[in-house]
């Protein structure tokens, strides 16, 4: 059993708005109508992608809480493997037939490495658990981009961009391809942005509205940043940390405005603090290694070949185990801290593990850039996928009315927030040039539900901020009006608009209506 969430007013709306229409079309346009029904009904979708060995997986470990999701080579990380929120823990094996086979859990409590039936007939993994965090944000793995396993890269791109060939018993393949994917995306990258990489989230289509990806649906993490040489980041101050969040900031001006910002994490550090694969046994053995001399301790740190092979009190299985837990980086920091506080516990130590994995900040980035806005999100990827129903259609008269229906809703100013995500959307993409200053204005305004953040005015005061709303709106129709092309003229209208509704909003006054 699954639960079901509760629409947020956007994706209500925009559900109402299929429900009014789909009693006056035909079936194959009624059928694609339910199905956007049945997504906006749903968590939202993440999808975790990636080159191969970027440590997508142990990332998705890390975020769940569980060490769930198989690392290792196996037929199971070929696959898209959807993470959702159950009442009872279980695996289903989705058939490309459409038929679902159970799969146990390992002894672990892992997905196991073998599905027990040919791959090429696997569509993809059902994985239900009852980790809270996936109550609201459906978490989807994915085979890593670039590999050399054909079958493997289309099922990600199935993912990223719309799945023709997953049947789900609801949908006939022209509407099935109209409303399938994922709504949101978390990239993960490692220390150098590839051409590929762009291209992906160029290519990444958020519910096959062809919805590129852009600051209100996709963030990045710079993975393994333990690796960071830190005399190769210019600028740096000689330490791993402050060396890779230098590298994130330059990778995010590449990606930008693909994604909202590029964070730092060692995604391996986050998994072993997040899991409970760390013990109090784990944190005994390095308390014996901190114990040992400076000499003999420095020599070990060198390399991973001497931390197992040097000769000492703690036995070398026992030092491989938590370099597969916490690599020399780690171990480093959880000896630096038992220095610190030499009575220091195993769940202190975890916590020391945790923040020096940089979670926090994904977490957090998780919450302010999608969970906050979900409703938003889901509603425009609803609209783009209604939308992409209506262009499938081989009636004008049902395509008109549907384009209708839709800019009516759009006109309403309750659903501006809409068309303004929409204005991010065309500016992400490219497909509407400004310049980068009015660029940045325009991300900062659609990429916060805040009204300091929007305003770029975090600790204004609330007179000024009204004196400033008020100004931007001007100044932009104006811009709309003089100084802009046809395309800019489009998008400064929506950009008017939202300064004049957060203007209205600051003085407490009512919805706009012009």
């Amino acid at each position: 059993m699954t639960t079901r969430r509760i629409r947020g007013p956007l994706s209500g709306a925009v559900a109402r708005l299929c429900t009014e229409l789909r009693g006056g079309v035909g079936t194959t346009t009624a059928n694609g109508l339910d199905e956007v029904l049945h997504r906006l009904g749903e968590p939202l979708q993440l999808a975790v992608v990636g080159r191969i060995k970027s440590g997508k997986s142990t990332l998705v470990n890390a975020m769940i809480g569980r060490n769930v999701a198989p690392t290792d080579v196996g037929e199971c990380t070929r696959v898209v493997t959807r993470f959702r929120y159950g009442t009872v823990d279980r695996v289903e094996v989705v058939l490309r037939d459409g038929d679902r086979r159970s799969l146990p859990f390992t002894p672990e409590g892992a997905i196991p490495a073998e599905l027990g039936v040919e791959r090429e007939r696997v569509s993809h993994l059902e994985v239900y658990l009852t980790n809270d965090v996936l109550r609201d944000l459906t978490v989807i793995d994915t085979p890593g981009l670039g590999s050399t396993d054909d079958s493997a890269v289309s099922r990600t791109e199935a993912v990223l961009g719309g799945a023709e060939d997953e049947p789900d018993g609801r949908l006939d393949p022209v509407s099935r391809s109209a409303v399938a994917g994922a709504e949101a995306v978390l990239y993960v990258v490692t220390q150098s942005v590839r051409a590929d990489d762009r291209h992906a989230l160029s290519s990444f289509g958020a519910a096959t509205g062809d919805r590129p990806a852009g600051p209100v649906n996709a963030l990045a993490v710079l993975n393994k940043v333990d690796t960071v040489e830190p005399e190769s980041v210019r600028e740096g101050d000689g330490t791993v940390w402050n060396s890779a969040e230098l590298l994130a900031r330059r990778q995010a001006r590449q990606l930008r405005p693909r994604v909202a910002d590029v964070l730092p994490v060692i995604g391996l550090l986050a998994e072993t603090a997040e899991t409970g694969v760390f013990t109090a046994s784990d944190a005994e053995a390095l308390r014996r290694l901190a114990e040992l001399d400076a000499g003999t301790r420095q020599t070990m740190l060198i390399s991973a070949d001497l931390f197992t092979s040097w000769e000492c009190d703690v036995p070398s299985g026992t030092r491989t185990r938590l370099l597969e837990l916490l690599d020399l980086y780690g171990v480093r920091r959880a000896l630096e801290a038992m220095d610190a506080d030499p009575a220091i516990t195993a769940g202190e130590l975890r916590r020391v593990l945790h923040e020096a994995s940089g979670l926090s900040e994904i977490s957090r980035g998780l919450d302010t850039i999608f969970r906050s806005r979900a409703d938003g999100i889901k509603a425009a990827a609803g609209l783009a996928s209604v939308a992409a129903v209506a262009q499938r259609s081989g009636d004008p008269a049902e395509r008109g009315r549907i384009h209708d229906a839709v800019e009516a809703l759009l006109a309403q100013p309750d659903a501006h927030q809409l068309r303004l995500l929409e204005a991010l959307t065309l500016v992400s993409a490219g497909e509407v040039t400004l310049p980068p200053d009015l660029l940045d204005e325009v991300l900062r305004l659609g990429s916060s539900d805040n009204p300091a953040e929007r305003l770029g005015m975090l600790g204004g005061s609330p007179e000024r901020m009204v004196e400033f709303a008020l100004e931007r709106a001007n100044w932009w129709r104006s811009f709309a009006s003089l100084g802009s092309t046809p395309a800019q003229s489009r998008v400064a209208h929506v950009v008017h608009r939202a300064y004049f509704l957060l203007w209205q909003q600051l003085r407490g006054g009512p919805s706009a209506r012009r």
